[in-house]
């Protein structure tokens, strides 16, 4: 089956006894056993069944089940946010002594999570540019427990060499984790760029309009010892795991998502082109332009689309906010990919609380606006981005 079928197809873990054609709604904590040893086996993890739905409930593992034969992976753990999906992936691997490789271009609270949370537990951050193999390569060494990106940097669209990367860090037995809710896991295959275990905000592409928070690691088998860990010591006692109706939101926003996807990338791609012609707009940056200078590589690495995040930058931070201020139909607010179009000022908000140095070792600029394209008429966004422009 071809990936949109195997997106409505996947079958259910178990036969419903209605023949429902939706996967039901499990709203229940606990599960009865025929006996003593039945319930033993899954309680120790000899057999997968649920027995609990703090760490497996039959709803979300049917959304694991269709995300994991849609991307081949050996495995799908639901989480209950994006960061608490990154969260439970870096402390699978993390501790004391063991040092992180990423980049300062992360969101800010990946950023706080690697540079003061896991800090404070003794793990280093080795902060560096990531499209510089020579710099990651000194960077890198056997106390690496991985090497941490995201494939496409949020607000500084930046792209790095995934094969690249992940020779780099394989060369070290360190795995190369990436963060991939920018671009769908439908649109490329992230294992065959060498990454080992991919991780998505699915509140974004996935939950079909913004209609539930949820996170997913998606494990392809290839970092040691890092499924079990996960699976049978981090669910148990971090309780991250998604909630049943966050699950059910989110397979039915998965069965949508090539549509949703293909409509609004098509979209972000010509507002863009419309946006250069705007005077007010100093620089719109979007990496499906032709002159963007990771144009090709995104292309070569994600292929024909190139995602629904645009920044458009403005002379200064008052003509950002009095931009802000003055849209109609652009609704203000933060996440990205909802059907609806949203815009924010991530200087003043996502980064507010880091110091101005720390903002510009980021790359987050005062004048930077983030626009998350949706479903509407492109012409309309278009004429509300002018107005608000000239108001």
């Amino acid at each position: 089956m071809k990936k949109q079928t195997k997106a409505i197809h996947t079958p259910y873990p178990a036969r419903d006894a209605f023949g429902a054609l939706s996967m039901p709604v499990y709203h229940t904590c606990a599960y009865e056993f025929d006996n003593a040893d039945d319930m033993a086996d899954a309680f120790c993890g000899r057999v997968i069944v649920p027995d609990y739905s703090r760490v497996m409930n039959p709803t979300v593992m049917h959304l694991e089940d269709k995300v994991k034969a849609l991307t081949g992976a050996k495995d799908v753990i639901a989480f209950t946010s994006g960061m608490a999906a990154i969260s439970n992936a870096l402390m699978a691997v993390a501790e004391t002594g063991k040092n992180i490789v990423t980049s300062r271009h992360l969101f800010g609270n990946t950023f706080s999570l690697i540079t003061s949370t896991l800090k404070r537990l003794g793990v280093e951050a080795r902060l560096c540019d990531l499209t510089n193999l020579e710099e990651v390569k000194k960077a890198v060494d056997h106390n690496t427990c991985c090497l941490f990106l995201e494939i496409l940097t949020n607000p500084q669209m930046e792209v790095a060499d995934l094969k690249a990367l992940s020779e780099i860090a394989h060369a070290k037995g360190a795995p190369l984790f990436a963060d991939t809710t920018m671009i769908p896991f439908t649109e490329f295959s992230a294992r065959e760029l060498g990454v080992d275990v991919e991780i998505v905000s699915s509140t974004k592409y996935l939950s079909g309009g913004a209609t539930s928070l949820g996170g997913l690691i998606i494990d392809y088998g290839t970092a040691e010892g890092f499924n079990r860990r996960i699976r049978f010591e981090l669910l148990f006692n971090l309780g991250g795991y998604m909630t049943p109706h966050a699950a059910y939101m989110q397979t039915l926003g998965l069965e949508t998502l090539d549509v949703r996807y293909r409509r609004q990338a098509e979209s972000a791609l010509r507002l863009a082109r419309m946006l250069r012609t705007l005077p007010k707009i100093k620089k719109v940056n979007y990496t499906g332009l032709e002159d963007n200078p990771f144009h090709e590589i995104s292309r070569r690495q994600f292929g024909d689309t190139a995602g629904a995040m645009i920044t458009i930058d403005l002379e200064d931070e008052a003509a950002c906010k009095r931009f802000i201020n003055s849209l109609k139909l652009i609704k203000r607010a933060t996440n990205l990919f909802d059907n609806r179009t949203l815009a924010i000022h991530p200087a003043s908000t996502i980064f507010g609380n880091f110091t101005p140095e720390e903002r510009r070792d980021m790359d987050v600029l005062d004048t930077t606006i983030r626009l998350s394209v949706g479903l509407e008429d492109v012409d309309d966004l278009f004429e509300d981005i002018a107005q608000a422009l000239n108001d």
